[in-house]
């Protein structure tokens, strides 16, 4: 029986993996490949199963010999083989045979496809989970160019059968929302986890790509593998690409920056730019193997309760223009964020921060839900050599400075606080520019979208140009005058 779904009035019936492949096999213009690799043929078990699979698949195979799959492939000059281009080498390599062995002069409505997955599945010791890339390259159109869909998966399961189990069912649901609701991306990476449910399997890095999907911007789609409960963080670089998390975080130094970003103002890039030369100047931090992100949470992204996209790309898209690395997670507490990277690195971590951000911090009712409280917290925030580096702010109503020296947190946390600062955990930011303390992007903001003057000079560079070309933040060049 299919599963149903409630939605607001009516129920929407999913239909099962064996009537997804059924439909696939029926359709007579649809003819591919699946090769798939470190987990058997799982995904193309479930259309021999269907039935009608002759008029569908063109060829199974699984190269497991590395040395096979290097003289099917190409040999990996890093020598891994679970990475993004393996899985694409196999795409552009399937396609091209099934062009050059399948005359379209006799099959001249055939949409050819090739499905391809490389994954490593649970270690025998069971320490890691495995994970893997999973893709497809496909035709809606004979005489179209090829559309891809590749994503990144981690796994969950403790037990290998599963994970096949699970991984055949996702690639199952790729083959089917490719060619039935490519018109729909949203949709679609939303149906990738039909029948499966979300503690079973992590989909941390998703793109689009080809006349399918001209109009999807991957920065969206990374927001509703976040909006959707698929993934906790996911990153993307300033080209606007998203970035499989394990490969930019991995055995890399750390130094990460929270905030609203809306917009990056001059204080922002005061704030990066100063404790990151302070980071370097720390122990063991080599530049070449040092990142910095700029970090968002979800929950600043949210208005009345929705996301917020537009807001999103807005934010995104000013930051990548001063070519920084941007992290969009779920986390709330600072805690999880340095769980996060510990997941891929154990360098050197640090965290950038302006004191309301550490007052916060110290407040235990971010923390009730834990059973050791805010003691359990601050045990997995500090449990290695992290530093916060903290950005002083001048006092609103008094004028006075405000640093780790004189900010105040709640009595009772008074002696946690003086443990942190007297072994050196907060450290205070010193060469800060004193001009710009009195900028907030609240107050810019308000500027913009009340079309003032002044808030262009409390940007970076670019910045405001950009706002008034792209009309970000409700600016509406058509009510100023050039400036």
């Amino acid at each position: 029986m299919p599963d149903k779904i409630s939605g607001d009035k009516n129920f929407q019936t999913i239909p099962s993996i064996k009537d997804k492949a059924l439909r696939i096999n029926l359709n007579e213009n649809i003819y591919g490949t699946f090769a798939e690799i470190g987990a058997g043929q799982e995904t193309v078990r479930n259309f021999f199963r269907a039935g009608g699979a002759s008029g569908t698949i063109a060829k199974t195979m699984s190269a497991y010999d590395k040395d096979f799959s290097d003289a099917i492939y190409g040999i990996e000059p890093e020598g891994r083989y679970v990475t993004e281009a393996r899985l694409q080498k196999m795409l552009v390599h399937e396609t091209r045979l099934i062009e050059e062995r399948i005359s379209r002069e006799k099959h001249p409505r055939k949409m050819f496809f090739a499905y391809a997955n490389t994954v490593s599945t649970i270690d025998f010791a069971k320490k890691y989970l495995g994970h893997g890339w999973v893709g497809i390259r496909f035709q809606t159109d004979p005489n179209e160019a090829y559309s891809e869909i590749l994503l990144h998966i981690r796994f969950k399961e403790t037990e290998a059968v599963l994970q096949q189990q699970t991984l055949g069912v996702l690639g199952v649901n790729l083959i089917y929302g490719a060619y039935y609701k490519h018109d729909a991306p949203k949709k679609l990476l939303r149906y990738l986890y039909d029948h499966i449910d979300k503690d079973k399997i992590e989909i941390d890095t998703i793109n689009f790509s080809g006349p399918k999907f001209a109009e999807v911007d991957n920065r969206v789609m990374s927001l509703q593998l976040l909006k959707n409960g698929m993934t906790e963080a996911v990153i993307f670089g300033p080209d606007g690409n998203n970035i499989l998390p394990a490969r930019i975080l991995y055995k890399k130094n750390v130094l990460a920056l929270r905030g609203s970003f809306r917009p990056v103002t001059k204080v922002n890039m005061n704030m990066y730019q100063r404790s990151y030369e302070m980071f370097l100047e720390e122990n063991k931090v080599d530049k070449e193997k040092s990142l910095v992100i700029f970090e968002i949470t979800l929950s600043n992204l949210k208005a009345e309760g929705e996301i917020d996209e537009q807001d999103f790309m807005d934010r995104a898209r000013l930051l990548c223009s001063l070519g920084q690395t941007v992290m969009i997670s779920n986390f709330q507490e600072y805690y999880r964020l340095v769980e996060y990277f510990s997941n891929y690195t154990k360098s050197r971590m640090g965290l950038t921060m302006g004191v309301n951000n550490l007052v916060d911090i110290f407040d235990e009712k971010y923390y009730r839900h834990l059973s050791g409280g805010i003691l359990e917290a601050f045990g997995k925030l500090f449990f290695k050599d992290l530093k916060v580096y903290l950005y002083p702010m001048l006092d609103p109503d008094t004028g006075e400075l405000i640093n780790s020296d004189n900010l105040k947190v709640h009595p009772r946390m008074k002696e946690l606080y003086k443990f942190f600062k007297t072994n050196g955990k907060v450290v205070d930011i010193e060469n800060y520019d004193p001009e710009i303390l009195t900028v907030f992007s609240r107050a810019v903001l308000k500027k913009i979208e009340g079309n003032q003057d002044g808030w262009e000079q409390m940007l970076p560079d670019g910045v405001a140009r950009l706002i008034k070309k792209q009309e970000l933040f409700n600016f509406n060049k058509l009510s100023v005058k050039e400036v």
